[in-house]
């Protein structure tokens, strides 16, 4: 990896892997459930076996990482350890105890002249991921992908680049030797950003592009992509606490959804509270927020009710903070609260607090949103939370996949149809 590739011998091997993958993608799809679990498990006793080496080759990225700078939290997430490799082992056991979703029967029904229509779910294809840091989005990434039926083209970020290239050789020896078709699984071994760029233009060989990442590298993919992308761009997702509410839940959910993990999508970033509610609801929530630490924005209504808030911008109602900042509107009503969502959000998770079942309805049916809560946090828009067993993100697109996206959403379908003569 010491040598400089120029682009031309770059794109010429990107080629060669798309080609690859093309080819796997045919025998994958075919290959039985068994069959592909057996290298799912294959695999899963390699990461095991591998420890030390992958150990080693991730201190290389960990010590790269001081010098570079990189914060605390994110060493953690770039680190592998035992624990880690034992739940990478154990995520990939757990997809091959998951239903195929492969070859399901989605459909049937018989036209007037007798043609048996059938709609099938069939994999995608060859899907590329383009991730940051955490190496384990390597080995849950070809794990789904595979259990689906799809080769899959990863593309790591620099800071993880030696363990991700020993996770993707440790996975790639397991499972050809179990029968993997070459080329099901393959790891850009680049760091510079041309790879990516090249990568996106392959609509010839590449199905479906998956970014997992910030919102920069999420742009940065879409605007260069001529391959089909899912995607979600910010998680900006409220709790709205409407004038039925219980009060006591309505504490605990928004404590939840804001403050049990701030830096994730589907934590809580706007409060919207009932104006008929708010002079009993905003003192408390606020002072449980302010002991955890949450710095408070509000409008100059929710100002009034709460002193020391600082006044919340126009920015703020469309900001994915990402840490422990909240901003907080009193709404005079639930059509306020549904159009500030609709306008503002990010049409990720969004919730409300009622004891009213005919607004609970309408905030399901009106809030255009991949997952719409009533009286629940928004911290379970998530694939385990969701039972899909493990995820390969969330979208917020609305096409073909829209929420935390499990094995099901990395299938199409076709239709086959059986006649007995039958011309138009």
């Amino acid at each position: 990896m010491n040598k400089k590739y120029s682009e031309d011998e770059i794109r010429t091997e990107l080629l060669e892997m798309g080609e690859k993958a093309r080819i796997a993608a045919h025998r994958l799809a075919i290959m039985t459930t068994e069959e592909k679990n057996d290298c799912l498990r294959a695999m899963a006793d390699a990461i095991e076996h591998e420890t030390v080496n992958l150990k080693k080759e991730n201190a290389k990225d960990l010590e790269a990482g001081k010098k570079a700078g990189l914060s605390p939290a994110m060493l953690d997430r770039l680190a592998i350890t035992d624990k880690t490799i034992s739940s990478m082992a154990k995520g990939l056991r757990e997809v091959a105890e998951l239903e195929d979703p492969v070859g399901r029967q989605l459909g049937e029904w018989i036209r007037p002249n007798e043609l048996d229509i059938r709609k099938i779910s069939v994999p995608i294809g060859v899907i590329a991921i383009v991730y940051e840091s955490r190496p384990d989005v390597t080995v849950d990434a070809a794990g789904l992908c595979l259990k689906a039926g799809n080769a899959v083209i990863l593309r790591g970020g620099k800071e993880a680049i030696n363990s991700n290239l020993a996770l993707a050789h440790c996975l790639n020896r397991a499972a050809l030797a179990s029968g993997l078709p070459e080329g099901a699984v393959q790891l850009i071994p680049w760091t510079d950003r041309i790879a990516v760029n090249l990568m996106l233009k392959m609509d010839k060989y590449i199905d479906l592009v998956i970014p997992r990442g910030g919102e920069g590298l999420i742009r940065a993919v879409v605007e260069n992509s001529t391959i089909p992308v899912i995607k979600h761009y910010k998680g900006i997702c409220h709790v709205y606490v409407d004038s039925e509410a219980d009060i006591d839940m309505a504490l605990k959910i928004t404590e939840n959804a804001k403050c049990q993990r701030p830096g994730v999508c589907n934590a809580a970033e706007t409060l919207l509270i009932h104006k008929s509610i708010a002079a009993k609801f905003a003192p408390k929530v606020a002072k449980i927020l302010k002991k955890r630490g949450v710095e408070l924005r509000g409008d100059n209504e929710f100002r009034k009710l709460v002193s020391d808030v600082k006044a919340a911008s126009e920015e703020d109602w469309s900001t994915e903070y990402l840490d422990l900042i909240l901003s907080v509107r009193i709404v005079p009503d639930i059509d306020t609260a549904i159009e500030h969502i609709n306008f503002y959000g990010s049409k990720h998770s969004d919730a409300i607090v009622t004891g009213n079942q005919k607004s609970a309805e309408r905030f399901l049916n009106e809030v255009d949103s991949a997952a719409v809560y009533v009286n629940a946090s928004t911290r379970f828009t998530d694939g385990g939370e969701f039972g899909m067993g493990a995820e390969i993100g969330i979208s917020t697109d609305k096409l073909h996949a829209r929420g935390p996206m499990g094995l099901a959403e990395l299938t199409s379908y076709k239709y086959i149809i059986y006649g007995n003569g039958q011309c138009r």
